[in-house]
């Protein structure tokens, strides 16, 4: 998630951006800029790596200016380069935009924009920004924004500098954070709250299709159609590191929490505009190899080799294709039998494991393509795969991932459903409905978030628990291993995950009076024989934790504890 800082007052705007984007080093970022007005310029200087390199590259006390943007950038559409490093500019260097989010449209803006005359240099989406403000602009810089983000699509936290306005600073907002910092002659702007606290703790926070216009004496907040908005001020309470955990307790809630906007951000760009098929533009794969594919190899680890294991029950459902899934430290020691049609999917969260970039390497030598499923733009896997389908979660700070798996699930989907329109292995409407699903997953995910108060009375009633087992049938079981690991990985309680229908081939001698068992009951196909384990399980008093779709109330009859999965 990238980090937005803006300045407007009597102080010099240079130390106060930096300071901002150093509160905001916690997102994670790889590259940095700032561009502020001196003598009447628009001056721009950015830097790829640390932002101490670009703070190196600035004569700091040598500038002035008392208005400023900043940026911290985590790549999407582009690698990290000084180039692709924002702020960005209009073909004049009159105008600057900062950015966090994902243009969808930005390709098609791009074509136009250039048929208009515009010059571009960077890969970047956010590059468009700029210079529709530029072609917008007739002397009223909200009035050019406004039209310009009537023309895009996507999540946008946008907040623009401009040579012929330097008395104020716009900034505009759709699904990606932005909050005003109020002052005393001073404004301020950032992506979050973090970056304000020297300066003050009170604030505006900005709602969807909200436009704020900062100068030092004022702020006004507008909908985006014009209309003036009477904004409450918030009073942060919070100290300034647990402002950075946005008011959680520690990084792994704060990031299990960020989970509906990564669902979203996967998603956005990747679904047609009727919700009737998917689109992967970003692979550039010959679909005629997609049709002569002969068997799909997945290779991971931890984690994302569990989000392999969903990924193979759905390929083969769907696009109907064999699929081996590999633990990546195994897979270049049994010597795999890769033929020509085959297609290796590695899957990796930093784009940097080790064994994964050794599989990837192997799968190589013996001739396969190679799809990389990863959540770093310009990692070492995305740079040597042939294809790429990147995950949108944002910077993983703790150390258990939450949110990057479940992206890595819905980029399962979202392939799986491609291929099966490319190989007609599944109907326009069987494939209509589940993307249908896709589209509900933010929602019944914060539904499901917004129950922490019965999760957290769970938790404390077995946090002494020695062990633990999860069970489950089909789908479940993949899930039932992840949840297995993340109690090991976090509690350091003994826990084991088990394909329900094994529980009778001796596992069942494991489970005794009192032992926790969470019991996965989510698939209706298979949910009358997971309630016959669950039967099995409370035969021999243990304590039975369910995890069921909503409707199904029979388990309520035997389990001790019910979580509901919101219906659809």
């Amino acid at each position: 998630m990238c980090g937005i800082v803006g300045y407007i007052g009597p102080r010099r705007a240079v130390p106060i951006l930096l300071d901002g984007l150093a509160k905001l080093e916690y997102r994670g970022y790889d590259s940095a800029g700032i561009a502020v007005l001196e003598n009447g310029e628009l001056q721009v200087h950015k830097r790829a790596g640390k932002l101490s390199a670009l703070a190196e590259s600035l004569a700091v006390d040598g500038f002035q200016a008392r208005a400023g943007i900043g940026h911290t950038r985590w790549a999407t559409h582009g690698r990290p380069s000084d180039t692709n490093a924002h702020p960005h500019t209009d073909c004049r260097g009159r105008i600057a935009v900062v950015h966090n989010g994902i243009i969808e449209n930005y390709l098609e803006l791009r074509e136009w924009l250039v048929e208009e005359g515009h010059a571009f240099k960077s890969e970047t989406d956010t590059e468009v920004l700029p210079h529709l403000v530029e072609h917008f602009y007739r002397g009223d810089l909200a009035q050019a924004v406004r039209r310009a983000v009537e023309r895009i699509r996507g999540s946008y936290a946008m907040v623009v500098l401009a040579v012929d306005e330097p008395g104020r600073l716009v900034a505009v907002r759709q699904d990606s954070p932005l909050v005003v910092g109020l002052g005393r002659g001073e404004n301020f702007l950032a992506s979050d709250i973090p970056a304000l606290l020297a300066h003050t703790r009170r604030a505006y926070i900005l709602d969807d299709g909200e436009m704020a216009v900062l100068t030092p004496e004022e702020v006004k907040v507008f909908h985006r159609n014009g209309e003036p908005v009477q904004k409450p001020v918030f009073e942060v309470k919070w100290e300034a590191a647990q402002a950075e955990k946005n008011g959680f307790a520690h990084f792994m809630l704060k990031e299990i929490h960020e989970q509906p906007r990564a669902l979203r951000d996967t998603l956005k760009g990747r679904l047609s505009d009727d919700g009737s098929r998917v689109v992967l533009r970003e692979l550039h794969m010959d679909e005629q190899k997609l049709k002569d594919l002969r068997r799909i190899f997945i290779t991971a680890c931890g984690t994302a080799y569990h989000a392999g294991l969903v990924g193979k029950y759905v390929l083969e459902q769907l696009a109907r294709i064999p699929v081996e899934v590999d633990i990546a430290s195994e897979f270049r020691y049994r010597r795999p039998l890769i033929e020509p049609g085959s297609l290796v999917v590695v899957i990796s969260q930093s784009g940097e494991t080790a064994d994964t970039l050794a599989a990837l390497r192997e799968a190589k030598r013996l001739g396969a393509a190679v799809l990389a499923v990863t959540n770093v733009v310009d990692s070492s896997i995305a740079r040597e795969a042939d294809h790429v389908l990147y995950t949108w979660a944002g910077p993983e700070i703790a150390v258990a991932s939450t949110k990057a798996y479940t992206t890595q699930l819905v980029a399962m989907y979202l392939l799986a459903l491609y291929l099966a329109e490319v190989r007609g292995t599944l109907s326009a409407k069987e494939r209509r409905a589940i993307i249908d699903e896709l589209k509900k997953l933010d929602e019944r995910a914060e539904l499901i978030l917004s129950d922490g108060q019965v999760i957290g009375q769970i938790a404390r009633s077995y946090g002494k628990t020695e062990d633990f087992f999860f069970i489950g049938r089909g789908l479940d079981h993949a899930v039932a291993l992840e949840g297995s690991l993340k109690l090991k990985e976090i509690s350091y309680i003994h826990a084991e995950a088990y394909a329900a229908g094994e529980l009778k081939h001796g596992t069942l001698a494991l489970i005794e009076e009192g032992v926790p068992v969470v019991a996965l009951a989510t698939q209706g196909n298979l949910f009358e024989k997971t309630l016959s384990n669950i039967k099995e399980v409370k035969a021999r008093d243990a304590t039975v934790i369910a995890l069921a779709m909503e409707g199904q109330r029979e388990v309520e009859k035997v389990a001790d504890h019910v979580l509901y999965i919101p219906p659809t």
